[in-house]
C-alpha cells in the first residue's frame, strides 16, 4: 500500500537503517544519500521516507511530501555548492526510463556540465 514500508524495497530498508548509506540530509519526511554509482561529482538521491512507487504516485498520493522532496533537493544543491554552476533534478519513472528501485526518488546531479538532451 502506498505510504507504507515495503519489505522488498531497498530504499525502505535504507530508511529503516537496515542497509547502510552515506546520508547527506535527514529530515522528518525525507532522506538523502549519495548514489553508489555516481554519474556526476555530485549525485545524491532524495527519497520520501514513505514508500511511493514513483514520482507520479508520490505527487498524486502525497503532494506535500513531493514538495518536501523537491525542497530538499534544492537544499542539497546549495549544500553541495552546485547552485551557481547549475544542477539537475531527475525523476526516472518506469523501467524504460531507467528507474531501477521502485521507490520514488530524485537524483540531484551537479559539479560537471550536463548536456541536453540527456542520455
Amino acid at each position: 500500500m502506498a505510504g507504507e514500508p515495503q519489505a522488498d524495497c531497498l530504499f525502505c530498508k535504507i530508511v529503516a537503517g537496515e542497509v547502510p548509506a552515506t546520508v547527506v540530509r535527514d529530515t522528518e519526511t525525507v532522506l538523502a544519500f549519495r548514489d553508489i554509482n555516481p554519474q556526476a561529482p555530485t549525485h545524491v538521491l532524495v527519497i520520501p521516507k514513505a514508500h511511493y512507487r514513483d514520482a507520479a504516485a508520490l505527487a498524486a498520493g502525497a503532494p506535500d511530501l513531493a514538495a518536501d522532496v523537491l525542497r530538499e533537493a534544492g537544499e542539497i544543491a546549495a549544500q553541495e555548492k552546485t547552485v551557481e554552476r547549475g544542477y539537475r533534478i531527475v525523476f526516472n519513472t518506469g523501467a524504460g526510463a531507467g528507474q531501477t528501485v521502485f521507490h520514488a526518488h530524485a537524483h540531484v546531479l551537479g559539479g560537471r556540465g550536463l548536456e541536453w538532451p540527456p542520455g
